[in-house]
This record gives structure tokens, sequence and C-alpha cells, in this order.
């Protein structure tokens, strides 16, 4: 029978590590820090991870920046955009409407033309109608045409057509009612004869002295 070997008393035992992995110190009755923390002297391991985090917080908040910046940006682009639309669209039904009220007053400066033409337009009619014509002016109403000017088809309507050696090309001859525009609108067209350049003809030559 073979007796169990003792050790010698200076031979090493083998040490036991026993890891006690309880979250509670059983002693204290504290909360054990994460086995995988570091120690508050060795804090300084962590310092590249806080700034780490701090630069993606930063990098974070100037991209929601930027956004908002952009938002904000085309919203201001947006309403100065809306103004602008609504004072245009203001300005036009104001001129459309001062053009409409013109435009039934145009009658009436045809009748103090023909009256002025007629050497009747004198005294107080004249002063009324100078202050009419004057009125109608400074809104925007302005006459146009006169003889001699070229033709233009798209603000003259010719009423009358003739042909002449000593025209050039379509010229206004005669005005038989004024034209008017409102600004850049076309209120009325001027009513006008015109004459053509006669192919093949020339002027006759002068008389010599």
């Amino acid at each position: 029978m073979t007796e169990p070997r003792h050790a010698a008393p200076d031979e090493e035992q083998p040490q036991v590590v026993v890891n006690d992995r309880r979250r509670i110190d059983p002693e204290t009755g504290e909360v054990r820090p994460p086995a995988h923390a570091a120690p508050e002297e060795g804090a300084a391991p962590e310092e590249p991870l806080v700034a780490e985090v701090v630069d993606e917080v930063a990098a974070e908040l100037k991209t929601q920046l930027d956004e908002r910046t952009a938002d904000l940006q085309r919203l201001t682009a947006e309403y100065a955009n809306y103004r602008k639309r609504v004072e245009r669209d203001r300005e036009a039904v104001i001129n459309n409407a001062k053009a409409t009220v013109a435009g039934e007053l145009l009658s009436v400066l045809d009748d103090i033309e023909r009256a002025a033409a007629h050497g009747d337009l004198t005294g107080a009619f004249k002063a009324v109608a100078d202050k009419l014509v004057s009125t109608l002016q400074k809104t925007g109403l302005e006459p146009f045409a006169h003889e001699g000017e070229a033709f233009d088809p798209s603000v003259h309507e010719a009423v009358q057509h003739s042909t002449s050696p000593d025209v050039d090309g379509p010229t206004v001859t005669a005005v038989l009612r004024r034209g008017y525009t409102f600004g850049e609108k076309l209120v009325r067209p001027a009513l006008v004869a015109v004459t053509d350049h006669e192919p093949g003809a020339a002027p006759a030559p002068a008389e010599e002295a």
C-alpha cells in the first residue's frame, strides 16, 4: 500500500487565484467598479476617448447648425421673392385700373383735340381741358402718332393707303385719331393714313431758274 506523498516543507505550493465577480462588496456593501474599468489614477488614458466624443458632438452640432442656417436662408429668400411678387402684382393691378379709367376718358380727349383744331377751345373750357389732359399725363397716359413717322403696325392702324415717290417706305402722312399708351401698355392704337413708296417712280425734277 502506497502512502500519500506529503510535500516537503520547503517545496513551493501552487497558488490558487479566486476572482470575486460579485458587484457588491460583501464587506463594505458598496458597488464595485467594473473589472475592465481603469482606476482613478489611470484617468489619463481616457482623455483621448473623451476628446473624440467631444469632437463628434461638435461636428454633429455644426452639421445641424449649417442645415438650420441653410433653411433660414432659403426661407428668407422665398419670403423676399414673395414680397417682390406681391408688390409687382399690386402695382400691376393699380396700373391696370388707372389704364382702364384713362381709356374711358379717351373720347373726351378726342373731343378736346377736335375743339382745339377748330379754335373752339377757349376760356374756362380750355382751362378745364388743359387740367384734365395734364392730370391724365401725370398718371402715365401718353399720346403718340404724328405725321412723318414710320408706320408701325404694332401701334398704328392704317385706315387709308396711298403711294408716292416722295417716301422711302411706309410712312404716316395723316393722323386721323391719336393713339395712347399707359406706361408700356398700349391703350389704343392710332388711326393713320399710310403712304408707301411708289416703285419705279422718281420725284419730278426741279425746274431750272
